[in-house]
């Protein structure tokens, strides 16, 4: 089934490279099953994952040293780890099959010691270590669990493809003649080895570029929309862009949950025009929508002075928008729905009406 035939969206949790990643004991994912059955208990039928296409492309069988992805985040390990990507991965895709929970795969390009993922040099190159990630899945007969493949998480950022946008260079855009060719070409060479998946390259971007014409071969439009990049909510010139350093953490401590207490209305407004736009955007191409990373801030964590609660509040508000417009056929409630996230995690109930929610808005494409 395709995403447009689907008459309710899935309910979905970004589970990023932290699945495997913090497998340490209470790292949350130590023990999949678990963690596994409490999402299935939460009301979720579908995760997101890195599936480390670099790393498998590259040498499937070998241990891979990693630093952290993040210093003030939880996403990922907080210190150096090592992983081995297979047999791990279609092992996990096996246990979300047994749970009937779907599986979309992305990757964030995680950097290694080997520097594997300058590897990728042509739009071709991206296509070649998609496809021996796909191999793979279809050896273990598990391809029918995969709902999309992502091929690069917020392409063209320079933290996940590097490869493209050089850190240490002015910054090419998405929707340059370049940044179009590398998403066309990329896609069509997966798509010449599998032709029944969907396919995107995900984006992190604000209302003000939704509404032009996508990428001739994305098949669904994946942007990640949070209040502090669909609004003025947050100045992002504060931080020099860093949104992972104690810096931002003294912001959000100090001044996030009272910036939205003082005037939930016009947040909540705000925040639900962006979305409606996501909505005219998808109406215009004709493409459906996913939304895997939202809607509140993009970094929070259990930390001291942080409360879950309103930004619970934030979240609640835009999933029900966004299930009620028809055009979303997968949505997240939250960047935060995985077990390392432990007040967001906890509050079964609050994930349970978001997810029945979900389940019961419709699709309408």
């Amino acid at each position: 089934m395709t995403l447009a035939d689907r008459d309710s969206p899935l309910a979905i949790a970004m589970w990023d490279f932290s699945w495997l990643e913090r497998r340490y004991p209470g790292g949350g994912y130590e023990d999949w099953d678990r963690a596994l059955d409490e999402l299935v208990e939460r009301g979720y039928d579908a995760v997101r994952i890195d599936a480390y296409p670099h790393f498998v492309g590259t040498d499937p069988d070998r241990e891979w040293t990693l630093p952290p992805a993040f210093d003030a985040c939880d996403w990922g390990a907080p210190a150096t780890c090592r992983v081995e990507v297979t047999p791990a991965l279609t092992e996990f895709i096996g246990a979300c099959a047994d749970r009937d929970v779907s599986v979309a795969l992305s990757s964030w390009f995680r950097a290694d010691e080997t520097r594997a993922r300058m590897g990728i040099r042509t739009p071709a190159d991206l296509s070649s270590v998609w496809v021996d990630t796909l191999d793979r899945i279809a050896d273990a007969g598990l391809l029918d669990a995969i709902c999309w493949v992502d091929l690069c998480n917020e392409f063209p950022l320079h933290q996940w493809a590097p490869y493209f946008n050089d850190p240490d260079e002015p910054r090419t855009p998405r929707d340059s003649p370049a940044g179009r060719r590398w998403i066309n070409e990329s896609i069509a060479g997966v798509r010449e080895a599998y032709p029944n998946q969907e396919y995107c390259l995900s984006e992190t971007v604000g209302p003000d570029t939704w509404g032009r014409d996508p990428a001739d071969e994305m098949d669904l439009l994946e942007p990640h929309v949070w209040l502090m990049n669909a609004t003025d909510y947050y100045d992002f010139e504060r931080d020099g862009g860093d949104l992972d350093s104690a810096d931002h953490y003294e912001w959000v401590v100090d001044e996030a949950e009272s910036r939205y207490r003082n005037e939930p209305d016009y947040w909540q407004s705000e925040l639900g025009a962006a979305i409606d736009a996501a909505a005219e955007w998808s109406r215009e191409t004709g493409l459906p929508l996913a939304t895997t990373e939202s809607w509140a801030l993009i970094h929070y964590k259990d930390w001291p002075g942080l409360d879950w609660e309103w930004l619970k509040e934030v979240c609640a508000f835009g999933t029900r928008r966004a299930a009620e417009t028809g055009r979303w056929t997968a949505i997240s409630t939250s960047n935060f729905c995985g077990p390392q996230f432990e007040g967001m995690w906890a509050d079964v109930e609050w994930h349970r009406e978001r997810t029945d929610a979900i389940g019961a808005a419709g699709v309408d494409l």
